[in-house]
């Protein structure tokens, strides 16, 4: 089966030096698409390489982490090399991080792991073990970044200059609604709490209801004390999306919350995803929107 030519097959092959930053370039990789996989054997790759034919199109933008975590497998990284430079369909890139050995040392003092290469010894013994090893390889790598001054936001923004075919940051809002009974969303990077608002529960007619419905929306954003809080929340948001973007994150998660995540919450959370659709690709989830049980009396 044929998935097309190396010009439009993709793949990555990231490694270097231990501390110089793959965690956060396979990060960066997913972030634009990529079908990533940290840590692989290179005695692997081959079988790799058919599961990707099996695909068809669906990974045609691939990276992988090879590096001494697999140091038992790593000799037969440069036969896998060889033998993909055979193949017709992939022209792999290989990407080699390195940093000097003061940064080094201190980010494994920092974070107070020990290097693969020295569990028990001096990190900088490690290091220098480590630069022997990757000689060879960083001597066929096609980019070789040094990341010893560069921060993490920094290497996202290279590796997106470099790969990404629009050149922008990808930047998802994801706008959850909930109901603070069933618990706050643990993936939620903000959350405001909205049960100071009118509740449209009391409202018979409304109970059965959501916020995605016209009357019950109406009746939530009517109040002067809900347009007080979402001038308030938007001019909040408008100064904040921008500088979580220049940080480099991929998305933010704002977690809208009344009590049972069917009526005050759901009509907030679309009302402020329909505020920021303009400048920002917005998503909304209703989390709790189908878990109320009706009493029966």
């Amino acid at each position: 089966m044929s998935i097309g030519s190396a010009n439009d097959t993709q793949m990555v092959i990231i490694t270097g030096m231990s501390g110089a930053g793959k965690t956060v370039a396979i990060q960066s990789f997913e972030d634009l698409g990529f079908f990533c996989v940290d840590n692989l054997p290179p005695t692997l790759l081959p079988k790799f390489l058919e599961l990707m034919k099996e695909s068809g199109h669906k990974m045609n933008k691939v990276a992988l982490v090879m590096d001494l975590r697999g140091r038992e497998f790593f000799d037969s990284l440069f036969k896998a090399l060889d033998d993909l430079a055979e193949t017709s369909w992939v022209a792999p890139q290989v990407l080699f991080l390195e940093a000097n050995d003061s940064t080094l040392v201190r980010r494994y003092k920092e974070t107070r792991r020990s290097h693969p290469l020295a569990p028990s010894g001096l990190p900088l013994e490690g290091i220098a073990m480590e630069r022997d090893l990757l000689e060879e390889l960083k001597g066929r790598a096609q980019l070789i970044y040094n990341t010893s001054e560069l921060k993490p936001r920094e290497l996202r923004e290279k590796i997106l200059n470099e790969f990404s075919a629009n050149k922008k940051i990808p930047f998802t809002v994801n706008l959850v609604s909930f109901g603070f009974k069933h618990g706050i969303p643990i993936d939620a990077d903000l959350v405001f709490d909205v049960r100071f608002l009118p509740n449209p529960h009391y409202i018979e007619h409304m109970r059965p209801k959501t916020g995605l419905d016209e009357d019950v929306s109406s009746y939530v954003l009517k109040w002067n004390e809900t347009n007080k809080f979402l001038e308030k929340v938007t001019e909040l948001l408008s100064f904040m999306l921008p500088h979580y973007k220049r940080e480099g994150k991929s998305q933010l998660v704002i977690a809208i919350g009344c009590t049972g995540g069917q009526h005050r919450s759901v009509a907030l959370s679309e009302h402020i995803a329909a505020h920021f659709a303009s400048d920002y690709r917005t998503v909304v989830t209703h989390r709790d929107i189908e878990k109320r049980k009706e009493k029966v009396t």
